[in-house]
């Protein structure tokens, strides 16, 4: 299993980098998880976009999905075609969230609608998902919309946890035990004014904390502003997790192993 990231900005793309997604390749399968501004040119950096196995979306914030859009439009009118939709996973009740955003693109695009290239589904968290080589297993997480953490597994037995947004009562250190890789939001640096029970991003200390009870072998930092410096994403994340520790950038690729 690979990793390869996207895009690691929180809630508007840093300079030179979009917005969380990540892509996912077993064998043949490939899966990008979440898909937001700026994720379609770098995902095009690294495999054909016509091609994926599915994209699954934690929640559906702006950021984690956008260019859903962007795609629709470049499977509709590229020279060459997708030879299929692709397959969309979404959240509960996320189809309607994401018809009110393309209904207006429906009626005055050609070649017609959205569903014409994408393929759009909602997961049951309950039950997870099959895609290809990939099982991929749903936790709930503490967000300002409902949203899932992700855990990806392989028929080799590799895996890989994503926690979405969260903030730090979701309390995922069992539904992540033992991954290889943990990619995690670490949107703050401290806790600011909010109380814990209701806050929805973690820092990066606490991502860190996250990582360790977990027992993963690799933290990779994602969700951040590149105002609050990642030198200090970087260390918040080092005092709690004395393992190997990287940022989200463009183009990082990690070998799950």
């Amino acid at each position: 299993m690979r990793l390869t990231v996207l895009g690691g900005s929180a809630a508007g793309p840093n300079a030179g980098m979009a917005c969380s997604g990540y892509l996912i390749e077993s064998g043949t399968t490939r899966l990008v998880l979440d898909f937001g501004p700026g994720v379609l040119p770098e995902l095009r950096r690294h495999t054909d976009f016509r091609l994926l196995s599915a994209i699954v979306i934690s929640h559906m914030h702006l950021d984690h999905m956008l260019d859903l859009l962007a795609l629709r439009h470049a499977l509709a009118y590229n020279p060459r075609p997708a030879p299929a939709p692709i397959p969309l996973w979404l959240p509960p009740a996320g189809a309607a969230h994401l018809a009110q955003a393309t209904a207006p693109f429906d009626t005055c695009d050609e070649p017609g609608r959205f569903g014409r290239a994408i393929e759009v589904n909602e997961y049951d968290p309950e039950i997870g998902l099959g895609i290809g080589d990939l099982r991929i297993t749903f936790a709930p997480t503490i967000h300002y919309v409902p949203g899932y953490a992700m855990r990806i597994a392989n028929s080799s037995g590799q895996s890989l946890g994503y926690t979405g947004d969260t903030g730090p009562t979701a309390d995922l250190a069992d539904f992540f035990t033992g991954v290889n890789i943990l990619v995690a939001e670490s949107t703050l640096i401290d806790g600011g004014s909010l109380p814990v029970q209701v806050r929805g991003s973690l820092t990066a200390a606490e991502a860190g904390e996250l990582a360790r009870n977990a027992g993963a072998s690799v933290l990779v930092l994602t969700h951040m502003w590149e105002e609050l410096g990642f030198a200090n994403y970087r260390a918040g994340a080092a005092a709690a997790f004395p393992g190997r520790i990287e940022l989200a950038r463009p183009g990082l690729t990690i070998a799950v192993e």
